[in-house]
């Protein structure tokens, strides 16, 4: 009784667990493949443009978003340009952030146990809805500053949670999205 149960439970349980898991989308990058990365050093800040007519209130924001720019880009090799000085890499951004609707799905957990001669099983069962959350979405542009052309660009979007902007969620968004820019080859 207890086998067909099992290979049913085996068949069921994974098919159910990919069906139901969706995580967040991966960053999205591109960069230009003539570009070399090695030769450049230093990257500096362009300020991002501001909506007409608003006030700039994003600071803290900003200051979370160009503190986890520069500890990636370190992170690789490459070193801020000093004030006043025209940076190898002019790096700009635009940040989001909106309220979207997402789904969740209709769940069931089911589990199958035994102890000594005694056998048991359980279903749990999740209903479905749909809920209104925040999200915040990163565009960051690398431009070769005496080209003045871009040479790297990526994007990023991830629920913000209930305490919204925080600096440790911002630091792990960019780490992803820079995951694929290239480090600084060591120059001779």
């Amino acid at each position: 009784m207890y086998a067909p149960l099992r290979n049913v439970l085996a068949i069921l349980v994974p098919v159910l667990v990919i069906a139901c898991a969706s995580g967040p989308s991966a960053p999205e990058t591109m960069r230009d493949v003539q570009s070399d990365f090695g030769a450049y050093k230093t990257f500096g800040w362009v300020n991002p443009p501001t909506a007409a007519g608003s006030a700039d209130s994003a600071s803290i924001v900003d200051g979370y978003i160009r503190t986890a720019i520069a500890n990636d880009l370190k992170a690789k090799g490459y070193v801020e340009a000093a004030p006043g000085t025209e940076p190898d890499l002019a790096i700009e951004y635009e940040a989001a952030k909106s309220e979207k609707l997402k789904n969740n799905p209709f769940r069931i957990g089911v589990g199958v146990g035994s102890y000594g001669s005694s056998g048991g099983g359980s279903v749990g069962v999740g209903s479905s809805g749909v809920k209104e959350v925040k999200e915040g979405s990163l565009l960051v542009h690398v431009v070769d500053h005496k080209r003045k052309a871009e040479v790297w660009r990526g994007s990023i979007a991830r629920e913000l949670g209930k305490k919204g902007v925080q600096p440790e969620l911002v630091q792990a968004a960019v780490t992803e999205l820079f995951r694929d820019f290239p480090a600084r080859n060591a120059a001779p």
